[in-house]
């Protein structure tokens, strides 16, 4: 993935693809009938903490966009990390009708720092006897982290 490159993606309000541009499908390796109409979840990489998902399903539901460092999976099973802005979509009353991701080539120092918080946070996630238990205890974790360091995700993210 070149520097100027974007991933363009946009789903419906349940999260299942409607639009992905060629450079996502370049990335991924998936063709277009791999991915629309199916969740974006489907790129969904393991070394991904389920806790950053709640944080980004939680912000953008409430009608608010979100930056975030992810590490997502090609179709082959490969990895490869982006950075993105997540913002819902809305129609003319307002409603919330999908949402509307950008995704960039992140730097390797913002990797390096974002990769070992998110280390930390599946260690947790991993440790308790259930996946809500540790889900739960993870998101804990990111919020005592940044409100230790007086920053919302955002910031944090955007600092790196």
């Amino acid at each position: 993935m070149g520097v100027d490159e974007i991933i363009v993606s946009k789903t419906n309000s349940k999260g299942h693809l409607t639009y992905v541009n060629d450079v996502f499908l370049n990335i991924s390796d998936f063709t277009i009938d791999d991915l629309l109409g199916h969740p974006h979840a489907i790129v969904r990489n393991d070394a991904m903490p389920r806790c950053i998902f709640k944080l980004l399903w939680e912000t953008i539901q409430s009608g608010q966009e979100i930056f975030a460092y992810v590490v997502n999976k090609t179709k082959f099973g490969e990895h490869y990390w982006v950075f993105a802005h997540v913002t819902p979509s809305h129609d003319e009353q307002g409603n919330i009708t999908g949402y509307h991701s950008n995704r960039r080539k992140p730097s390797a120092a913002a990797v390096a720092a974002i990769g070992q918080l998110y280390e930390r946070l599946l260690q947790v996630e991993q440790t308790p006897k259930s996946r809500k238990t540790g889900l739960q205890e993870s998101y804990d974790l990111l919020m005592t982290i940044l409100q230790e360091r007086g920053q919302s995700y955002d910031e944090f993210v955007l600092s790196l």
